[in-house]
């Protein structure tokens, strides 16, 4: 006999596809009601920041830090290497231009000097020899010119005696032509004299020049070596403090080796540190400010240095009115350097927010001041106070400028006293 079956009401493939629609639905569910659950948010008022969107004045600037130098440092630096013999201050001592600081010895340089010395003297000396020889030889040949000249004379004057006799008949004719020959040999003789005293004469002027400049330098050479020898006592070059002298009794020194620096005291600058980002913006005539004593200061770059180290560089700043009274060397000031002119712009204070937003939306608070929505705005240039507004927001607005740590994807919030 047979038995009849009993028709199944839930098959395999009906249960997976009642599971699969009960998960879908239940996944709608959840996400509906995490939707409406976390769209809005209670917050206080008092534990947020609520500012108001302004327009007025704004220059667009970044913080930097500056420290108080010098206006102007000379180094110290060793002309001549050496020992430190003497020490005659200490550092941060105030000195006048040419007072000595230290000693160094350098028995080499010394040795040069005295050797540079015997050299001079013994040159002078060979001068002095050879001008009283070339003055002797002058006189003898001066000499020798008028014993010629004496001569020239006596045989004119015989020649016109003998002439005369002859045209008397009183002598012969060989007598008249021994005495014209004799007069014609010493014309010749005083041509030659004459020549010959020219050509010392030339010859005495060139040894002279060439002796005189040989001793000149060799005289400079000795001032040379003579201010080699000076330079082993350094001196302060400028009036001023010294500082950083690095130098003890016993030290060697090398030549061109750092021994310390004068501040010049007449006036301060600030130097800078500037992040690399900003290089091709800053430039000499831009002008900063920073607070003194309740008071409020102006500072003009003067020179840039364009090399960069660890992603910053320098700027060397000065005081447009007189220095702050009581500004001290190594002071760190917190100086608002401008980097654009001032123009009239929409402006909200800087706050936490821009973490969270990037600056791309921002709470907005409702006319009654009850609610806060996202609203998506466009923001500019900063300074150290405000962001300038591009878009999204008007002056009058009211908006949260708070940090968003704890508001996670809320797009309402519900302001509560």
């Amino acid at each position: 006999m047979d038995i009849p079956l009993e028709k199944k009401r839930f098959t395999t493939k009906k249960i997976l596809l009642l599971a699969g629609i009960g998960l879908l639905i239940t996944l709608i569910v959840f996400v509906m009601i995490s939707s409406m659950g976390g769209s809005k948010l209670n917050v206080e008022k008092e534990r947020i920041s609520i500012s108001v969107v302004e327009k007025g004045v704004f220059q667009e600037n970044i913080p930097v830090n500056g420290i108080v130098l010098p206006i102007t440092t000379i180094y110290l630096d060793a002309l001549e290497g050496g020992r430190v013999e003497e020490k005659f201050v200490e550092d941060g001592s105030i000195l006048k231009k040419g007072d000595p600081i230290l000693r160094l010895s350098n028995t080499d340089l010394e040795l040069s000097l005295v050797n540079q010395e015997t050299q001079v003297y013994n040159l002078l000396t060979q001068m002095q020899i050879s001008q009283n020889a070339a003055r002797q030889n002058t006189i003898n040949k001066l000499n020798q010119y008028t014993d010629v000249e004496s001569g020239l004379i006596e045989s004119k004057r015989m020649y016109d005696l003998n002439k005369k006799l002859y045209d008397k008949d009183a002598i012969g004719r060989q007598d008249l032509v021994k005495a014209e020959n004799e007069y014609n040999y010493q014309k010749e003789r005083m041509k030659l004299s004459k020549q010959i005293l020219k050509q010392d004469s030339s010859a005495v002027k060139q040894e002279k020049g060439q002796v005189q400049s040989s001793y000149a330098r060799t005289q400079n050479a000795l001032e040379l070596m003579r201010r080699k020898v000076a330079d082993l006592v350094v001196k302060a070059p400028v009036d001023g403090q010294l500082t950083s002298l690095d130098a003890e009794i016993g030290q060697s020194k090398n030549k061109g080796e750092r021994l310390g620096q004068i501040d010049v005291l007449s006036g301060f600058k600030v130097r800078a540190d500037i992040d690399e980002h900003y290089i091709s913006r800053i430039y000499n005539g831009q002008t900063g400010s920073f607070s003194f004593n309740g008071k409020s200061y102006k500072l003009t770059i003067k020179k840039v240095y364009t090399q960069v180290a660890n992603g910053r560089f320098q700027v060397d700043m000065q005081f447009e009115e007189a220095v702050p009274e009581g500004i001290r060397r190594g002071q760190t000031l917190q100086i608002r350097l401008a980097l654009s002119d001032e123009k009239q712009a929409v402006m909200i204070p800087k706050g936490g927010f821009f973490q969270q937003t990037g600056g791309n939306w921002i709470f907005k608070v409702s006319e009654d001041g009850n609610t806060a929505y996202k609203t998506e705005i466009t923001l500019g240039s900063q300074n150290t106070e405000n962001y300038e507004v591009l878009s999204g927001l008007e002056p009058g607005d009211k908006v949260i400028t708070s940090s968003y740590d704890n508001y996670g994807d809320v797009q309402e919030l519900v302001l509560k006293n």
